[in-house]
């Protein structure tokens, strides 16, 4: 299929972007992508790619925005349940540590995500899949941790496999089984660590290569925080999977700095996630690093805070700086990617450019993709959009509203 007539094609074409090379959108004004099957075979003008072939399928974009598919590289999809009476409690004064500390926060989706079936699960994370999928969001990072025991914490894998199987939507599946510490290790915190390290990445290793041989591991995440992981546990369980051939992400830094994200640079994670409180010597080790740093606007929005991920220091050291949502049901049930381009604008500072390219090629590199999706270039992926609009500052300028016309996942066409 041919598609012509864009008022600008943002391929976004080159690579991930660091520092303050953010931005760069590579646009080609009255532009024209083809592609066959799943993968992307030419980019250039209209007029070019409707002369060379003629005879292609088209579909006229009518002078609008085509643009890479958004890549959500953190997100905490898959649970039951809700947490809309926390939400009101915070509302009443109560901090989200307060309300961790007694029982409540990840111990509660807990609760009731180790109660439902996989059905269940499934059900429930499907519809939220969607919503994202028709928000634009072609592939996303989705992470377990809310069973917190290794039979649950598979079955949270299982129901991710069948569910990108499935479809349209394709899922980075991430293993977060030090999420929180679990209730009955609540005052043992070590022996759960040791738990992890001895007993459920050795389990989830084996399960992994019976399951989901062809696929790639999963990324083994952990919440270094006050109240969840200390830097010594953080550091004990991402040794021990790196040791045992998976990739590494990092929660780090969102309520104190403890140091994960100099962690997550020495022990080269992929991403370091969160970086509210980061320091500047450990945006300067990041920066020194391969490690995205991936901001998430929606969650001091949904807490009400006032300081954010500091997005400018970042640049201005080099660093590499993708955004993300975190959907989750306690702080930032949030499925649209178009809205955390908003709030990093605002919040963030950081321009629509910067911010679109912060959600797509940087966020593939986020995951570990960038070398097939995230950007609009021949041998890629062919998953695109169609935005509604002529102009793409639309995109964090305007908030609460769908401005995706179509999405194009794998060369197949979905209208919104």
């Amino acid at each position: 299929m041919l598609i012509h007539s864009a008022s600008q094609l943002l391929t976004l074409a080159g690579g991930p972007q660091r520092g303050r090379e953010l931005g760069k959108l590579r646009i080609i004004p009255d532009g024209a992508v083809l592609f066959q099957n799943e993968y992307i075979l030419e980019v250039g003008s209209s007029s070019e790619l409707l002369r060379a072939h003629p005879d292609e399928p088209a579909l006229d974009a009518d002078g609008k925005v085509v643009m890479p598919g958004f890549v959500d590289p953190h997100t905490h999809a898959i649970w039951v349940g809700d947490r809309a009476a926390e939400f009101e409690m915070r509302l009443q004064g109560k901090t989200y540590m307060e309300i961790l500390a007694e029982g409540g926060g990840i111990i509660s989706t807990v609760r009731a995500t180790r109660g439902g079936s996989l059905e269940e699960i499934i059900e429930g994370t499907r519809t939220r899949l969607k919503s994202m999928f028709n928000f634009g969001t072609t592939t996303a990072e989705a992470k377990t941790g809310y069973g917190l025991r290794t039979a649950a914490e598979l079955r949270m894998l299982q129901a991710l496999l069948i569910l990108d199987k499935e479809g349209p939507l394709e899922i980075a599946p991430t293993f977060l089984g030090a999420h929180a510490i679990p209730p009955e290790y609540r005052d043992r915190p070590d022996d759960y660590t040791a738990l992890m390290c001895g007993t459920m990445l050795p389990i989830l290793q084996d399960w992994w290569s019976n399951q989901a041989p062809f696929h790639k591991m999963p990324f083994v995440d952990v919440f270094c925080e006050t109240s969840a992981f200390n830097l010594e546990q953080s550091s004990a369980i991402l040794n021990k999977a790196r040791e045992l051939g998976f990739p590494l992400k990092i929660h780090a830094d969102e309520f104190d700095n403890l140091g994960g994200a100099r962690l997550a640079a020495e022990l080269s994670a992929v991403s370091a996630d969160h970086l509210v409180k980061t320091s500047s010597e450990d945006i300067q080790a990041l920066a020194k690093s391969d490690t995205v740093a991936v901001a998430l606007p929606c969650t001091p929005f949904g807490l009400a805070e006032q300081q954010y991920t500091p997005a400018q220091e970042i640049l201005e050291a080099g660093g590499l700086l993708a955004i993300a949502t975190d959907l989750n049901p306690g702080t930032a049930w949030c499925e649209s990617m178009q809205f955390t381009l908003a709030l990093a604008c605002r919040y963030m500072r950081l321009t629509p450019a910067q911010s679109i390219a912060a959600a797509t090629i940087n966020a593939a590199a986020a995951i570990d993709r960038n070398k097939t999706i995230g950007s609009i270039e021949p041998g890629k992926q062919a998953d695109l959009l169609i935005l509604s609009v002529p102009d793409y500052r639309h995109l964090g300028y305007r908030f609460g509203i769908n401005l995706v016309d179509k999405v194009i996942k794998k060369g197949r066409v979905y209208p919104v």
